[in-house]
Order: structure tokens, then C-alpha cells, then sequence
């Protein structure tokens, strides 16, 4: 089945860089959509950062553009999120999910999730 295991969040001083790790199993990486969600307290979920299946074209949040940096390694069945330039704003449950028919980076399409690790950036 479909697992999805998070890494790499943790407390970062503003201005400060991250580097989240999603380690993938039981599905062909390379043919699903796959991307980064995070969730703030109170807020609803939002789409960080996403790669379509196939033609695995790249779609990022307006928040976070310029800022973060989505990739893919098939072969190791991986997907990594590097953050930088972080903000206070940035603070949040960051998910990796992943599905056959994602699309773009819209949370409603995209039927499995890891657990979530936690970003806090905070002086």
C-alpha cells in the first residue's frame, strides 16, 4: 500500500533553511502526482508544493515562491522539500501526499498522506 514517511521539520530561526524529506513506497513515483501541504493552526490546508505525475511539471504557492524548492528522485523514491529564507509565517504541520490523479496542488485531490512533521520558525 501507499506510505508516505515525513522527515526534517524542526525549529528554525527566521531567515533560516529547512530541508524536508518524504520517503515513498508501494507506488511508481515516477506516474504519481506528489507534492507538500501544511496546515497552521486554525487555518485550513494549503497546497506548499507540487509535481504532476508523468510530465512533472512544478507548481508552488504564492507564498512560497522563490523561497521553496520541490524535487523528485525516482530512483530513490524520494521527494524533497528545501526551504529557505523562512518565515514566522512559514510555522506550520508540513504533509507530504501523493495520488494518481492529483491535480495541480489543490489538498481535495490527493487521496494519501503521510503523518506530518512540524516547521516552526520563531527567534
Amino acid at each position: 500500500q501507499v506510505q508516505l514517511v515525513e522527515s526534517g521539520g524542526g525549529l528554525v530561526q527566521p531567515g533560516g533553511s529547512l530541508r524536508l524529506s518524504c520517503a515513498t513506497s508501494g507506488f511508481p513515483l515516477d506516474r504519481y502526482a506528489i507534492g507538500w501541504f501544511r496546515q497552521a493552526p486554525g487555518k485550513e490546508r494549503e497546497g506548499v508544493a507540487c509535481i504532476s505525475s508523468h510530465v512533472g511539471r512544478i507548481y508552488y504557492g504564492d507564498s512560497v515562491k522563490g523561497r521553496f524548492t520541490i524535487s523528485r528522485d525516482n530512483a530513490k523514491n524520494t521527494v524533497t522539500l528545501q526551504m529557505n529564507s523562512l518565515k514566522p509565517e512559514d510555522t506550520a504541520v508540513y504533509y507530504c501526499a501523493t495520488d494518481s490523479a492529483g491535480y495541480m496542488c489543490y489538498a481535495a485531490y490527493y487521496g494519501s498522506w503521510g503523518q506530518g512533521t512540524q516547521v516552526t520558525v520563531s527567534a
